[in-house]
């Protein structure tokens, strides 16, 4: 079951926080427009990739954990902000893991709505809906979510760098507290965050520095400290190793190449509601 609402026009001539993303990862499903974004910030770091990159192995890395029965084990997953497909979606890492892996992908994104419908077209137990995850009870409602999820079970909510495109005055720790409380106990919260290491300032000048830049292209894109992301997660208790560097989180083996300054400035972690 997928969401039939018509996809609203594709807008080409302003960049796009999920195409722009999607020219980080290396994808072909962006416009110019959405190159500048990068352009930008290689002004400020010229190795700005891995902000985007390592982001995404977190986010494999956490599916295969959340999915694996030698760990989370669950089942049913919904990835909120999904941004467009590319490599290692999260319904391939679980479905690896377990076949009958339920995932529920939502975007609003007229793109990654485009590119979302095709791709699931014929796989049965991934689904797409449209929607603005700052609006927690329209999605938690929304038939294509209730039809697929079971919020009686466990259910692993992934936000992978979703909440820093949420302004304060949204309330991103309501809308966050929104989701847990509709979640059952031993459900698992899996979010990324554009933060910084706690005590360097020149760490956070640099992430004020690339915020001010994103502001003026996309109006989005907040950094927060540490503490106030894991407010996010109140209620939960955080696994080790806590909230680190994305690229700190479950890494698969020491490094091989030498760390991008950049990878200092997005955080993870994976919690569980008891």
């Amino acid at each position: 079951m997928h969401d039939e609402r018509p996809v609203t026009d594709i807008d080409t001539s302003s960049p796009s926080v999920a195409r722009g993303y999607d020219h980080w990862l290396g994808g072909k499903d962006n416009f110019e427009v959405d190159r500048t974004i990068l352009k930008a910030i290689e002004e400020i770091v010229p190795a700005a990739r891995p902000l985007a990159q390592e982001n995404r192995y977190w986010l494999i890395r956490a599916a295969r954990f959340l999915s694996s029965p030698l760990h989370a084990g669950i089942d049913q997953f919904l990835d909120l902000g999904c941004g467009l497909p590319t490599m290692q979606n999260v319904h391939q890492v679980a479905q690896a893991n377990n076949p009958d892996a339920v995932v529920v992908y939502v975007d609003n994104d007229p793109t990654v709505a485009a590119y979302g419908r095709a791709m699931l077209a014929e796989n049965e137990n991934t689904h797409f809906s449209i929607n603005d995850l700052r609006h927690p009870d329209e999605i938690l409602s929304d038939p294509v979510i209730t039809a697929n999820l079971d919020f009686e079970r466990p259910i692993a909510l992934i936000h992978s760098g979703t909440m820093h495109h949420v302004s304060d005055e949204h309330r991103p720790r309501e809308v966050m507290q929104r989701y847990v409380e509709a979640l059952a106990p031993g459900s698992y919260v899996a979010m990324s965050h554009f933060s910084w290491p706690p005590g360097s300032e020149k760490h956070r000048e640099m992430a004020r520095t690339i915020e001010s830049t994103l502001h003026e292209m996309v109006a989005s894109c907040w950094w927060r400290s540490n503490e106030e992301v894991l407010s996010f997660l109140d209620g939960l208790d955080v696994l080790s190793p806590g909230l680190v560097r994305t690229v700190d989180w479950w890494p698969e083996g020491p490094s091989l190449t030498p760390r991008s300054e950049i990878t200092n400035l997005i955080y993870g972690a994976v919690a569980t509601k008891p």
